[in-house]
């Protein structure tokens, strides 16, 4: 009697873990797909109000709006914050944050030029697209391995590179600037398509992988199943670890190619400059744009919104004589009231 009590326990008690991580995993996803997927349609639709609404003020009050060379100026200058903001959206919905990638757009401008300068052909021009993204990337997957396998907290982790990432540019190039006119490589910032920046195609292309990658893979489901509550979702089996890798090296290999970009329309390296305070713009697009600084959420269209509702704000400031250092103040601001309307929601 008491050997078959004895067998009856070992069946039951692996159910009754399985049954307690369904339970926590079902916990903070209690509310129905359809009531989730009115609460983002909603907070879409307030931030493209916002944005109209500050377009159609600058239609009647801001001279010379309407034009093609005004849209083409805001939209280059969103485009590193869009690229990078995408990374930093698959990062934050795992619950983390990645200080380090304006070192690895350093990095990755830095490696560029040294190539294309100084192999001849296409061939230097196919590495210096190729190579530079490879090492931003080999920098997300050493922060990926310091927060999964160290167990460093993530703003420790990206810490690291976001001080030495930038010094490390700077002995490479022994702190020199390297200026180039190359338009074979510079086509990627400057060259058109039908009249429309090259770049501007790139970050709508890869805002619509993304939010392809997010919504409908299975990696983009257990990103966010692992930003809600990681640890339910190890014991239901979800490889939590290999997701945050991937996120912090997709994170380093975007802002890699936003490098090459910076440099391209710069036409020249500067590891001093290249990068500097772009993970805190992508940062205020990511809140601004709706995803959760906690986790668990991952919108790419909303960082897309987010990052041209503060980039038509600081044009807007700019535009009717107000200093670029009041407009990092009502950047601030915006992003305090982002975060607050997030609690709210929640």
């Amino acid at each position: 009697m008491a050997l078959k009590l004895h067998t009856e326990s070992l069946h039951t008690e692996p159910a009754r873990h399985a049954d307690a991580a369904a339970s926590m995993t079902a916990a903070p996803r209690a509310q129905p797909a359809s009531t989730v997927r009115k609460w983002r349609h909603l907070a879409m639709q307030r931030e493209i109000i916002v944005l109209l609404a500050m377009v159609l003020f600058n239609l009647i009050f801001t001279p010379h709006f309407w034009s093609l060379q005004t849209f083409n100026v805001n939209m280059t200058q969103v485009v590193t914050i869009v690229i990078v903001g995408i990374g930093m959206t698959l990062v934050v919905a795992t619950g983390g944050i990645d200080l380090s990638v304006g070192a690895s757009m350093a990095i990755s401008g830095a490696l560029a030029p040294m190539l294309f300068l100084n192999i001849a052909g296409p061939g230097g021009i196919a590495l210096a697209f190729v190579l530079p993204v490879l090492a931003a990337a080999v920098c997300g997957v050493f922060n990926g391995l310091l927060v999964t396998k160290l167990s460093v907290q993530p703003i420790v982790a990206t810490l690291v590179l976001f001080i030495a990432g930038r010094g490390i540019a700077q002995v490479v190039t022994d702190g020199s600037l390297q200026a180039f006119n190359t338009p074979a490589f510079q086509w990627i910032a400057l060259g058109k398509i039908a009249g429309v920046p090259f770049q501007v195609l790139l970050m709508l292309a890869l805002v619509g992988v993304f939010v392809w990658v997010v919504r409908k893979t299975l990696f983009g489901q257990y990103l966010l199943i692992t930003g809600g509550n990681e640890k339910a979702a190890y014991l239901c089996g979800v490889p939590t670890a290999t997701v945050k890798l991937i996120a912090y090296t997709l994170c380093a290999a975007l802002a890699g190619l936003a490098g090459l970009i910076s440099i391209s329309v710069n036409s020249s390296s500067d590891a001093n400059v290249v990068g500097l305070g772009v993970e805190l713009d992508a940062i205020a697009a990511v809140a601004v744009g709706g995803t959760a600084l906690t986790g668990g959420k991952a919108y790419i269209g909303g960082t897309l919104v987010g990052a041209l509702i503060i980039q038509l704000l600081r044009y807007t400031l700019l535009a009717h004589g107000i200093p670029d250092a009041a407009a990092l103040v009502v950047k601030a601001g915006i992003i305090v009231a982002a975060v607050y309307v997030q609690r709210r929601s929640r």
